[in-house]
Formats: C-alpha cells, sequence, structure tokens
C-alpha cells in the first residue's frame, strides 16, 4: 500500500526532476517547409508536474538546470504560466553561442492520417545534462521543504551518464525522507543510440527500479489495446514486482493506433494484488498525441494524492489522457471537471 504524507506536513505535492526543452510547433505545416513556429516548453517528467499544477491545482515544483540566456529565460516563463515553481532551477552561464553549454529545443509536426506524427530534437550538450551528483539541495528540497511524492524517468536518466547517477541520488533522498516515488521507463532511442542502446537503457531503469515505489511501463508487456489479456498483464506486473519488491503500484497506458489521427485508449494497473483496468476511450480524434503519456501519469498521481479508489483513480488517468489528444502542446488544457464529465467507471470492483 502506498502511505502518503498528509498535505500538511509537505510544500509540494510532487517535485519533478527532468529536462524541460522549448518546443516549437508548426501547426497545421511539416516542420521542412513551415515559415511561422508556436512555442511550448515540455518534458516527460516535467509535464507531470504542470499537469498537476495547471489542471488539478497540486502544489508542484520542477528540479532542472538551464543556460542563462534569453532562450532559459523564455523556458523558465512559459514554466510560471504553467503553475509549476521554478525555485529549484539551476542556471548555468554560457559563452555567447552555446559552445559548452546550451538549452534543449525541439521541433514537433502533427501526424494526420497516414502521416504518423513527427518530431526532430536539438537537445545535444544541455545544462540539464551537465548535471552531477552535489548540484542540487535534496536535503532542503525534501526535508527542509518537504515533498508527498517524487517523479522522475527514464528520458531524464538517459540524458547522460552523469543525469543517471543524479537520479539515483535524487531517488534515495526522495524515498529516505519519507515521499512516493514514481519512475517512468521513458525510452528513447536517439539518447541511447552511441551509449549501449535499448540494452543499457534497461540495466539504467533496473539500478533505479530499486529505490522506486511506482512505475509506469511494465517490462515485457505488450501495451496494444487490440492484444489486451488480464492474465498477461497480472503476470509481467506480477513479475515487476517480485523483482522489485518496493514496488507496489505498476501502470501503463493501453492504445490501439489505427492512424495518426484516431486512437483508442486504455489504461491499467495492478496495486494491493489486484488488476484495475480503465474503461475503452475508442475513436478518440487526436489533435496532438504528444504528453498523452504524461497526462496519464498525472491523472493516476493525482487519484493517489487526492486518496480516491484505485479504480478511480484509473479511471481519472484514462481521461486525462484521452483528453490530453485534443488539444496542441505537451501539457494538459483540460479542467479538472472535463476530466470528471469524461470518466467513466462500468466497472464494480477490480479483477481478482
Amino acid at each position: 500500500m502506498l502511505t502518503i504524507k498528509p498535505k500538511t506536513d509537505a510544500s509540494f505535492d510532487l517535485v519533478s526532476l527532468g529536462e524541460v526543452m522549448l518546443r516549437l510547433d508548426p501547426g497545421d505545416d511539416r516542420i521542412h517547409n513551415a515559415r511561422s513556429f508556436r512555442v511550448w516548453e515540455g518534458g516527460g517528467e516535467y509535464n507531470v508536474a504542470r499537469n498537476l499544477a495547471k489542471c488539478f491545482r497540486q502544489r508542484t515544483a520542477i528540479v532542472t538546470a538551464l543556460a542563462d540566456n534569453q532562450v532559459g529565460r523564455l523556458v523558465e516563463d512559459l514554466i510560471d504560466q504553467g503553475g509549476v515553481d521554478a525555485s529549484h532551477i539551476v542556471w548555468r552561464q554560457t559563452d555567447g553561442i552555446s559552445r559548452t553549454v546550451r538549452n534543449g529545443m525541439y521541433f514537433m509536426e502533427r501526424g494526420f492520417g497516414l502521416r504518423a506524427a513527427t518530431g526532430c530534437s536539438d537537445r545535444g550538450n544541455t545544462a540539464v545534462s551537465q548535471l552531477k551528483p552535489g548540484d542540487i539541495d535534496w536535503k532542503k528540497i525534501f526535508e527542509e521543504n518537504g515533498a508527498r511524492w517524487f517523479h522522475t524517468g527514464g528520458l531524464f536518466a538517459g540524458l547522460s551518464e552523469s543525469s543517471l547517477a543524479v537520479a539515483d541520488e535524487s531517488m534515495r533522498a526522495a524515498k529516505d525522507a519519507g515521499a512516493i516515488v514514481s519512475y517512468d521507463l521513458n525510452y528513447r532511442e536517439s539518447l541511447w543510440s552511441d551509449r549501449g542502446g535499448r540494452e543499457a537503457a534497461n540495466a539504467a531503469n533496473r539500478r533505479l527500479l530499486g529505490f522506486a515505489d511506482v512505475v509506469f511501463g511494465v517490462e515485457g508487456f505488450n501495451a496494444d489495446l487490440s492484444a489486451y489479456s488480464d492474465d498477461a498483464f497480472r503476470s509481467s506486473a506480477a513479475k515487476m514486482v517480485s523483482d522489485f519488491p518496493n514496488l507496489k503500484l505498476v501502470a501503463t497506458t493501453l492504445r490501439n493506433v489505427p492512424s495518426a489521427s484516431r486512437h483508442d485508449l486504455s489504461g491499467v494497473c495492478f496495486y494491493d494484488e489486484a488488476v484495475y483496468k480503465a474503461s475503452d476511450f475508442t475513436g478518440v480524434e487526436v489533435l496532438d498525441r504528444v504528453g498523452s503519456g504524461d497526462a496519464f501519469a498525472s491523472g493516476l498521481i493525482y487519484g493517489f494524492l487526492s486518496e480516491k479508489e484505485p479504480r478511480a483513480a484509473i479511471e481519472t488517468a484514462v481521461a486525462a489522457s484521452a483528453l490530453s489528444l485534443t488539444s496542441p502542446g505537451d501539457g494538459l488544457s483540460s479542467t479538472l471537471a472535463e476530466i470528471e464529465r469524461a470518466s467513466v467507471n462500468r466497472h464494480a470492483g477490480p479483477i481478482r
């Protein structure tokens, strides 16, 4: 069972550790022929903090590093607009041409029909990838300020060997301070292509899972909604819990993708030896799929922070994920009322 600190014992409901990049969106155009771009902020671990602050009205903070130039200050301003505490940003001085340190950016074009969404990252040698153990005052964050929940994942851990070490340091500190620790198995091939690929990423994830209470993603499980089986999920999730007895909650989205413009979506979690699968959202029309997994994570975290029953928490998570597909940008723009209206409870109880 998850034992979560009461609100009165912490300044933050959730603290995230991760990279925050500037996203450049060509709208209805393709990246290679666009003449204008709209800017957003985005990053897997950060998106969870933003969603919880902006949609679910929780107190959140981001721990990251930015190069101290106009782009970095733009990212900071976007973080402020997202309602996320930015006081724990580590600022790095630049040499004017980003020779030694820079801010990450990525271009993202939406898919349509047969054409899949396409991204182009520009994130090498970023300030956050150069963080090292000892750069962050974790004692101040977790003991002086206090946090009920801490979230990070494979995207941050995959930036560099030093970021992997910082993830290890942070998760240990959070766990020692009594915060719930969640970890997202998110994998990007581009981050690991010259560092051992999937095998190296799996080794890094397994190193860090020993400090997690909650994991998003399930090793060895087919998350295709059309092929979903309660028994298969139970077996895969139970194996993870057996391998990592510290894990108390295992969760994942389930998808079927007929086209870039239309998705079928659900989600499932394993908690207290029971499987809870959400109702399916079929034929969801997609405007922008980026961040839908982070919306799922934030909805589930909100459910447990709010002491909802697991069934209600997983329904909230999937409703948040489905609604995130319908608006642009990494972040969830729906209100809590909209998510609650979209969330349905068709099942009476857990699948034992």
